[in-house]
């Protein structure tokens, strides 16, 4: 929606959505008036804009590229919900009483019902490139609260039924409008190295062996980082610096036979359990 004026074409919607729609014989007029204003005509619907308020869901909005040019962006549009209140006017009859008014508001209520959402056929000019769909909600409120708003008119209450119409969007000038950030371009697929590469032990040579045999583990990229090594429980390397991809470790000369565990801890970094067999 491009301006403030937004609010009016609504209004003007809605008219032309229960003029083109009812089907009340004789004719109902509709009319946009506040309660206490005298309109022509015996028979008609009236819709009284009571309240507009800003829509929560829609009210903290990013900024928004803007819909005329593409390198710029604009503060996103105010949103509003616009309440309206939907009375019927007709002649009473001396046996029917105010029935024909009664008629009147249900044929309104059945077109807002089969109509959630206004056609664009019926959309005055201005709203045909909104944002947003304008739909059209019966909403449920307290008598109360209704009865209070006719309280400040000098008409007596009539029967009312109360509207919600959303979402009706303003756009904000164009003083708002920047440009957008200018991005770096980058050419080419750009090589990502990882700053760490976790270390890791594959092997144990020999599994099995006499006291005093001498264990190699074999591993990547475990240079430069330190060994801890348990066999059996007992600690045969504690923080042995490791020169390459292998290190060595010698089997307690008083060590029993049979299976024992061995746990490699590197650097904290990697640990793993391997089974050597003690012979004799």
């Amino acid at each position: 929606m491009s301006d403030s004026s937004a609010i009016g074409m609504v209004g003007e919607s809605l008219v032309n959505l229960l003029e083109g729609e009812m089907q009340s014989t004789p004719s109902v007029d509709v009319t946009v008036l506040a309660p206490d204003e005298n309109a022509q005509g015996n028979r008609r619907i009236n819709l009284f804009l009571y309240k507009v308020e800003e829509n929560t869901y829609l009210k903290n909005k990013e900024w928004e590229v803007s819909r005329t040019n593409s390198e710029q962006i604009t503060a996103a549009p105010l949103s509003l919900n616009l309440h309206y209140l939907m009375t019927a006017y007709a002649q009473n009859d001396q046996q029917t009483g105010n029935t024909s008014a009664h008629e009147v508001l249900g044929e309104a209520m059945r077109v807002m019902n089969e109509f959630p959402i206004i056609p664009g056929s019926y959309l005055v000019s201005g709203l045909n490139d909104a944002r947003e769909q304008v739909k059209i909600m019966l909403k449920t409120t307290d008598i109360d609260e209704i009865s209070k708003i006719w309280t400040t008119f000098s008409e007596p209450y009539r029967l009312t039924v109360p509207y919600e119409v959303s979402v009706v969007q303003l756009d904000q000038s164009p003083a708002t409008t920047r440009d957008i950030p200018t991005r770096v371009a980058t050419l080419g697929i750009p090589t990502v190295t990882p700053e760490f590469i976790a270390p890791s032990i594959n092997a144990m040579a020999p599994q099995s062996g006499p006291v005093s045999t001498t264990i190699t583990f074999s591993g990547e990229n475990i240079d430069g980082l330190a060994a801890y090594v348990t066999i059996g429980g007992r600690r045969i390397a504690d923080q042995q610096v490791i020169s390459s991809n292998s290190f060595d470790v010698t089997v307690p000369s008083d060590m029993i036979q049979g299976f024992h565990q061995v746990r490699v801890d590197v650097s904290h970094l990697y640990r793993t359990t391997f089974l050597f067999e003690v012979t004799a």
